[in-house]
């Protein structure tokens, strides 16, 4: 994980010297042009750079990245938002989802999960899966009217609806067949530790973003 500022400069410089240590060129980023869909999309050599440096050239209308490509690395970026981290060690192949509320209730996880089914034949016994630092329950409130979205699964305290993405998300991916033991969350409320973590309900939108990627090397 590393940070993104939303000045571009900023930006560019700091995953370049991130990523040179883990011995990857920021050129070479696969980044969606995220839109709080539940669309995911298969991605392959010839995507290699799309996003990189430009939020134009990303991939279009996208909030989840599959590969079964090495030396591919995939990228999405929160402030608050649930990073999903999707491994599967037998073809191998991985996954990378931004799962905001909107792509929760839309079930981004099982999507993304299928289209791996459908390109790699991915067994779902086989994944691994982990959880960014994301918004967490103790701070993430939302409006009654969330609960038509999530039916059952809003917190009631203090007279305030809350909502806790981990939760659903694992849940979803339970449903799946995904093995408990084979899920970990980071236990990080991007809210209660501001203070290292950006928040974009803490900071408002012009708070930096948070790179989470993944790639098979």
């Amino acid at each position: 994980m590393s940070v993104f500022y939303s000045n571009t400069k900023d930006a560019l410089e700091n995953r370049r010297n991130f990523l040179q240590e883990l011995g990857i060129d920021y050129r070479d980023l696969v980044c969606a042009q995220q839109v709080h869909g539940s669309q995911a999309r298969y991605i392959q050599e010839t995507d290699k750079g799309k996003g990189a440096l430009s939020y134009d050239t990303a991939i279009p209308d996208t909030d989840a990245l599959i590969t079964h490509e090495r030396n591919l690395p995939l990228a999405v970026f929160t402030a608050d938002c649930l990073s999903v981290f999707i491994y599967d060690h037998r073809t191998p192949g991985i996954g990378l989802v931004h799962a905001g509320w909107r792509s929760t209730r839309d079930h981004i996880v099982g999507k993304t999960v299928k289209l791996m089914q459908e390109k790699f034949n991915t067994e779902v016994k086989d994944l691994s899966v982990s959880f960014g630092p994301a918004i967490g329950s103790c701070c993430y409130t939302v409006r009654e009217d969330f609960t038509d979205f999530f039916p059952g699964d809003l917190i009631k305290r203090n007279n305030h609806y809350y909502l806790d993405l981990v939760r659903i998300n694992k849940r979803q991916l339970l449903d799946l067949g995904v093995k408990d033991k084979n899920i970990f969350d980071s236990q990080i409320c991007t809210s209660c530790r501001n203070e290292e973590f950006f928040s974009y309900r803490k900071e408002g939108t012009g708070c930096g973003r948070m790179m989470s990627i993944i790639m098979l090397a």
